[in-house]
């Protein structure tokens, strides 16, 4: 960097880390101390996937959080909309910036054009410099013993875990010096975030974007559900699982924030070794998704598994429209699709029920359910949402074999024993005993206007495993 006396700005780039603390791009940018201009780009038609209707109603409610977060450090959020290797360099030039710095990404074509834009950058005797922010581990740091990315979650696991150390997070700076001018802003609301012709205002509102909501929602969590986690997390009926997705999505919290306060409870006893291993591990899933993803840059498109190229899967447009409503007669799977709708998420173990039914009972594609999912839920993000959908679907990475088929009225009666999660979600239901709840069938009188099944599970676990025997048959 320049001499003392440099008072250049540092533009310091905001993308799916919003957030100050444990921000090693802030945190650096602010150590300089040079003037920092926090700066956020909208792209159209950029590299990155573009964020569903659901997710893009969150990123509205987090940027202003963010600029709030901001102006009480005596700073502001400049906001621009275009490509970002346009804007960038042209910001650069209008502040006369020593340094753009950024948190790295782990898509192939963001990284591809963000090293090609530090390339330029650099030729401009700008500095240029990508932090890791986003995951606990690089995708390259932990490897099979020949060098290669693991493709099974359980060593993969067992290496991460040896490779972790004590996990350090940085504090929010505690002042972001300001310019002595401020460069031009566009209206947050010129980006046009809200879905028109949707009001998810109610069933939104359970949740509060924002870095202040994600701490809030992990303290919650430690206080409430980390101890007795290994056995309730199954439990959607229960208020049992962290539900920090979609802060972790929009990097409003960091995984070594969540990683570290887990290990700090562990160590004060706040929660049993068997709880806070199995939390953890789902944190270590989400780094494995990514691994996929850097792996297999098409993940949401192709399967992991090539043999599933030739799977006979059904166009059935009416089935994909039954389900996506929560209408097909099987009570779990409509009252995640239900939640889904209203609130931008669903239970883990519920969303596995749901797409089980549409890959195998119904046969539909499971890339029809990925697209579904990342456009309504709040949490989707480009690693764990195809990965978890090829999980399900038998053709991805460390899969659950195609033949495993989830029955959904034994899955509910052993996760939502009482009912209590399904008559949430299903009103029709709201009379039905719990005998019955997850069968409404056998009390047609008590079921109101719910549906007769679109197929039972019998039937559709038959034409499911005759499905995947026909492939068997020609590979």
């Amino acid at each position: 960097m320049s001499s003392e006396g440099d008072r250049r700005p540092v533009l310091v780039w905001f993308r799916e880390d919003l957030r100050l603390a444990d921000h090693p791009a802030l945190s650096a940018a602010a150590r300089t101390g040079a003037p920092v201009i926090p700066l956020f780009v909208f792209e159209d038609g950029g590299p990155a996937r573009p964020p569903g209707a659901a997710s893009r109603w969150w990123l509205d409610k987090s940027l202003a959080a963010l600029a709030r977060s901001l102006e009480q450090l005596g700073s502001r959020l400049i906001l621009r909309r275009g490509q970002a290797a346009s804007e960038i360099p042209r910001l650069a030039a209008e502040t006369g910036a020593r340094g753009v710095f950024w948190s790295r990404s782990h898509e192939a074509a963001v990284a591809a054009r963000d090293e090609a834009l530090a390339r330029e950058l650099t030729a401009a005797g700008v500095l240029a410099q990508a932090f890791e922010a986003a995951l606990l581990i690089p995708p390259g740091a932990v490897r099979t013993a020949d060098g290669r990315p693991f493709k099974v979650f359980t060593p993969f696991w067992r290496a991460a875990r040896a490779w972790l150390g004590e996990i350090e997070t940085l504090p929010a700076p505690s002042a972001v010096p300001a310019p002595t001018a401020w460069p031009d802003s566009v209206p947050l609301a010129s980006f046009r975030l809200h879905a028109t012709g949707l009001d998810w205002a109610g069933g939104f509102s359970v949740w509060t974007p924002g870095e202040a909501g994600a701490r809030a929602r992990l303290d919650r969590f430690l206080d409430r559900g980390l101890a007795g986690y290994a056995v309730r997390r199954d439990r959607p009926d229960l208020d049992a699982s962290s539900r920090l997705s979609p802060h972790l999505r929009w990097g409003e919290i960091s995984p070594r924030q969540v990683w570290r306060a887990v290990q700090t409870a562990a160590g004060s006893g706040q929660a049993a070794e068997t709880d806070t291993e199995a939390f953890l591990a789902e944190l270590a899933w989400r780094e494995f998704d990514w691994r996929l993803l850097a792996a297999q840059p098409d993940l949401a498109r192709r399967n992991v598994q090539p043999q599933f190229d030739r799977f006979a899967w059904h166009g059935d447009e009416r089935a994909f429209r039954t389900w996506a409503r929560g209408r097909t007669g099987h009570p779990m799977v409509d009252a995640g699709m239900r939640e889904l709708w209203a609130t931008g998420f669903m239970h883990n173990r519920v969303r596995m029920i749901a797409a089980s039914f549409l890959t195998k009972h119904l046969l539909v594609d499971w890339r029809r359910g990925e697209a579904w999912f990342w456009d309504t839920l709040v949490d989707a993000d480009p690693a764990n949402n195809p990965a978890n959908w090829q999980w399900v679907a038998g053709c991805g990475a460390d899969a659950a074999p195609f033949f495993r088929i989830f029955n959904p009225t034994l899955q509910g009666q052993k996760c939502d024993p009482d009912g209590a999660y399904v008559r949430r979600w299903l009103p029709e239901l709201a009379k039905v005993p719990a005998e019955h709840v997850h069968q409404p069938w056998r009390a047609p009188r008590l079921a109101g206007d719910y549906p007769e099944p679109i197929v039972s599970h019998p039937a559709g676990r038959e034409r499911a495993l005759a499905a995947y025997a026909e492939l068997r048959a020609r590979a």
